[in-house]
């Protein structure tokens, strides 16, 4: 997988460590990594006077100075990174962006558009609105896929894919082909198939693994049970069985709504921490 461009998403807490990391794994492949540091705009503390709707809004005296120290910060931070990436001698750049949460899918898309893949710093975890909203930002508004958990320099010698012939599956199954190629082994999971010509097909799974076999991938079909445990659960026991280092799979096959409120595998494959997945849309 070499001479990709790698968008790492990070924020001012990423640690030099990880940001080495994901700079030597990137020097290795001769792939090229933009690093994008996102920070948040400072909460904006109003004060009201008047007893109506009409009444008026003051700012506090210092929001100017507030705002122009987290700029200094981030831009202090951008030229510490860049240090970084210099030392690595990794092909790399930085480019930053404070901005409230809702924004922050726009910046993410942005640079992933013009990217093969796109990576999350582990701590973006400990900011969930921007580790959700870069996600977001990926799927709903990109072609290509994102990386959670594992190390940045993953090799991955078994695949496991959660298929289910939907388009988001599809998506997925096209931007994890690079690593599918240098898999020796892969397995298309079905779990709980519908064997209608509408649905899954006749026999599921095995029109993607004879499209993968021609590519020169080593690739079985599964049909799993799913015995009464969630989707989410079965993805992850069987791909633990078969001792896979990349789970592959759509992400929010349904309405991302209704998946937010009530959950949904997408939801619970973001939260879980162990398996490292490959998300697309």
């Amino acid at each position: 997988m070499k001479r990709r461009t790698i968008v790492y998403v990070m924020n001012r807490k990423t640690t030099d460590a990880q940001i080495n990391e994901a700079a030597e794994a990137a020097a290795q492949d001769q792939n090229h990594l933009h690093c994008l540091l996102l920070a948040a705009l400072p909460s904006l503390p109003t004060y009201f006077y008047g007893g109506t709707a009409y009444g008026g809004v003051i700012l506090p005296d210092n929001w100017s100075d507030i705002v122009a120290n987290g700029k200094n910060e981030l831009v202090e931070r951008v030229d510490e990174v860049e240090k970084l990436l210099a030392k690595s001698a990794v092909s790399g750049d930085v480019q930053s962006a404070m901005c409230v949460s809702v924004d922050i899918k726009h910046h993410v898309a942005r640079a992933a558009r013009v990217s093969d893949e796109v990576h999350f710093a582990p701590n973006l975890r400990d900011t969930p609105e921007f580790f959700y909203e870069a996600a977001a930002g990926v799927l709903f508004h990109t072609p290509v896929g994102f990386r959670v958990n594992g190390a940045a320099d993953l090799k991955c010698e078994r695949v496991f894919i959660a298929w289910n012939s939907s388009d988001a599956a599809a998506s997925a199954v096209h931007a994890a082909l690079p690593y599918l190629k240098e898999a020796k082994e892969v397995v298309i999971a079905c779990i709980d198939p519908v064997v209608t010509a509408e649905k899954d097909g006749q026999d599921p799974g095995t029109d993607v693994a004879a499209w993968l076999s021609h590519h020169g991938c080593n690739v079985t079909v599964s049909q799993f049970p799913s015995g009464g445990r969630n989707t989410a659960r079965c993805i992850q026991d069987h791909a633990n069985e078969f001792g896979a280092d990349l789970v592959v799979m759509g992400a929010y096959g349904h309405a991302r709504m209704i998946q937010t409120v009530f959950g949904g595998t997408t939801q619970s494959m973001l939260e879980q921490t162990d398996l490292p997945v490959l998300f697309a849309h």
